[in-house]
């Protein structure tokens, strides 16, 4: 029966290692899957593949076993992206991804009181499902970005912003995430991503953003 199941497996991952390019609908040409690519370079040395048959528990504890390398970084960071995207499924949490970065964009309205660096009691739910994915996933550096909108003079804001980022810093560390993983950094109003003309523009520019990215090796 052991033996049956290691050739189901090995024949499941040569399908895979011939199926990992994809065809652009748009384009009609073949691009390598770097997901499956990353998780197969992995399973090699440290038993990733055996996921293939426990579902996607046994594929993220393999993830966490294994960390960045073992488990290929694509993998590694796709596995982290889906447990924070299931966290923060009913919050206004935005969560974005970019190549290998993942990117959690926290609005003022649920952070923290306008003018305050002090957290909102609502917020301290989220920011714990955040922390306790972070604390899992060992392998990236976390770097915490308060933004703020241009009302106001740089005097107020740039304190403003590295205080707001320091607090959610520090609540992670607090809840088990390492604060050498950690740094915080305040934006002032320097780096909009909407219109500070418009109420609107300026809600959506009063943010803190929690970057996460692999570890380089």
């Amino acid at each position: 029966m052991k033996m049956s199941k290691t050739f189901s497996v090995i024949a499941v991952c040569s399908t895979l290692a011939l199926t990992a390019c994809a065809v652009d609908p748009v384009t009609g040409q073949r691009d390598r899957n770097n997901t499956v690519i990353g998780a197969l370079g992995g399973a090699a040395t440290c038993g990733i593949v055996g996921a293939l048959t426990h579902g996607s528990k046994g594929a993220r504890n393999s993830a966490l076993a294994c960390g960045a390398v073992g488990a290929g970084v694509g993998a590694y960071m796709d596995y982290q992206e889906r447990q924070l995207r299931q966290s923060l499924a009913n919050t206004q949490v935005q969560v974005d991804r970019v190549g290998d970065e993942i990117r959690l964009v926290m609005p003022e309205s649920i952070t923290f009181a306008t003018g305050s660096a002090a957290l909102n009691s609502s917020s301290t739910t989220t920011l714990a499902s955040v922390a306790d994915v972070l604390a899992k996933y060992t392998d990236t550096t976390i770097q915490v970005v308060g933004h703020t909108d241009s009302t106001g003079s740089d005097a107020i804001n740039e304190p403003l912003s590295r205080n707001r980022a320091a607090a959610v810093a520090n609540f992670l560390s607090n809840r088990g995430v390492a604060s050498n993983r950690i740094t915080a950094t305040g934006m002032g109003s320097r780096q909009p991503i909407a219109s500070n003309t418009t109420t609107e523009g300026k809600a959506q520019n009063r943010r803190v953003e929690i970057k996460v990215n692999p570890i380089k090796q």
